[in-house]
């Protein structure tokens, strides 16, 4: 099993070390071509929840238009708080939080890709943002200590782990009590066909990975979370079907949905 979770890590890694360089899924630019087809990535921002605003003061090269979903609109962050982005990636949603946070905030963005740390730390620095860090880590082992975190987020991401159980776990550890998670990341609703399933760029791609709706709420609840809730995101299917080119008969979104997960660390 070990190893089996290890070859996962490191297929994810690569293709993602491709990303940050530019390779492969996204080149960083306005008109690009990326896991999701040639696309504008404000275009497709939008489509998965992103405000034109949000998206236009982010730093260039933040948005590499790898997500599903914002996780941050209506999360009710405040000014103070400590955010935490899982797979923080080039930097776009730690960015959106460290607006909201302010000079009195604290963001933290864990990403186990050495390319994906040098590229937000980049950004962050470019773009004179000071209240934020990026660490190089697993998402199943955080480089966070214990009860520091008011809010969790992560975008198209915990489907990528091979342990998402452990990862749940290290969210809920990391967690002040009453803070919460708010996650964007693919659900499985129906048994894909093995040809599209199979292989390590489904698996990169958000696709292969995908734990079904009964599997992700027995996660949080194991982890000890509270107040579970696990709902759709409007017209995802939208964006989901353009990730694979699988001919006209065929459609993604009859076996992933984008959904957004919710829960909160009880009280001592």
């Amino acid at each position: 099993m070990k190893n089996k979770q290890d070859q996962i890590r490191q297929s994810v890694q690569r293709h993602y070390a491709a990303t940050a360089g530019g390779a492969g899924c996204c080149t960083g630019s306005t008109e690009q071509s990326s896991c999701c087809g040639s696309v504008d990535i404000n275009d497709y921002g939008q489509a998965i929840g992103y405000s034109l605003d949000e998206l236009q003061q982010l730093p260039e090269g933040a948005n590499l238009a790898l997500g599903c979903g914002n996780p941050i609109a209506d999360a009710g962050v405040k000014p103070g708080e400590t955010v935490l982005d899982l797979g923080s990636g080039g930097g776009m949603d730690a960015f959106i939080a460290a607006r909201l946070v302010g000079d009195r905030g604290r963001v933290i963005g864990v990403d186990m890709t050495p390319e994906m740390i040098d590229l937000a730390r980049k950004n962050a620095a470019e773009a004179g943002y000071t209240q934020m860090e990026f660490r190089q880590g697993l998402i199943e082992d955080l480089p966070v200590e214990d009860d520091t975190i008011d809010l969790v987020i992560s975008n198209c991401v915990v489907n990528l782990s091979p342990d998402k159980a452990r990862v749940y776990q290290e969210a809920f550890r990391v967690l002040k009590p009453g803070g919460w998670i708010a996650i964007s990341d693919p659900v499985r609703v129906a048994e894909m066909p093995d040809a599209v399933k199979g292989g390590e760029d489904a698996y990169a791609g958000c696709i292969a990975g995908a734990a079904s709706f009964d599997e992700i709420r027995a996660y949080l609840i194991d982890a000890g979370f509270e107040g579970v809730s696990i709902t759709p995101r409007g017209a995802s299917d939208a964006v989901i079907n353009g990730w694979i080119d699988q001919g006209s008969e065929f459609f993604l979104g009859q076996y992933v949905v984008s959904m957004l997960i919710r829960a909160v660390k009880p009280m001592d």
